[in-house]
């Protein structure tokens, strides 16, 4: 995958956010998508040999669109400023995404803005044995990788049914659960760019286990 044309295309585009630039310019953008399938389809392969329960997620399946969804936010440029897709995709569980664009390249994971009844388990979870939680947040490791859970919207209070002195209150009043490990533009053109990937998949995996587990209790 030649990543310095994807972030070259990303430039282009972003200067001339337009149909008529993209229906101009399709064939390149095609090539690279293309390209970006082929890389992680073998990405998808090398990390599937790394433990039992990974659900293997096609390089097609787990490609974003690269069009805003303008129905719903109507103020934003008409492309994306990024490639994106989520890997290791079973339904209803936390995936590992990959998004390497102009403004942030990240390897993210975990469950962001959860539905209700995914939420509610994922609490009771941490009601039950949230110490197992905090134990991966807390590892040394894990901290220096991504720092801690995604900062996202809190609830000021407790939810319902969880005491507000409840030991695990700081977890619970989450609606996202989720970590976020950036990459440098220098870090994605790198040889062993592959590499890093893996090595952070692995270091993220214990969380997103305790998420998925709690999921589908």
């Amino acid at each position: 995958m030649n990543f310095h044309d994807l972030f070259q295309f990303l430039e282009e585009l972003q200067q001339n956010n337009n149909k008529e630039w993209m229906d101009a310019h399709r064939k390149w953008y095609k090539s690279l998508r293309n390209d970006f399938i082929v890389w992680l389809d073998d990405l998808d392969l090398t990390m599937s040999q790394l433990h039992s329960d990974y659900y293997p997620t096609p390089g097609k399946k787990g490609i974003n669109r690269i069009n805003n969804n303008l129905m719903f936010h109507p103020n934003k440029p008409v492309y994306k400023d990024h490639f994106g897709a989520g890997l290791d995709k079973a339904p209803h569980s936390a995936d590992f995404y990959i998004e390497i664009g102009l403004k942030h390249c990240m390897l993210a994971g975990g469950f962001w803005r959860p539905d209700p009844k995914t939420l509610r388990s994922i609490r009771e979870a941490i009601d039950y044995d949230g110490e197992k939680l905090q134990a991966l947040l807390d590892k040394p490791s894990f901290k220096k990788t991504f720092g801690g859970l995604y900062e996202d919207e809190k609830l000021t209070n407790a939810p319902k049914g969880f005491s507000q002195d409840h030991p695990h209150i700081h977890l619970l009043r989450n609606k996202t659960f989720a970590v976020v490990h950036e990459l440098t533009k220098k870090e994605v053109l790198k040889e062993d760019f592959k590499d890093k990937i893996v090595a952070v998949y692995k270091g993220m995996l214990p969380f997103r286990q305790y998420l998925n587990k709690a999921a589908t209790v």
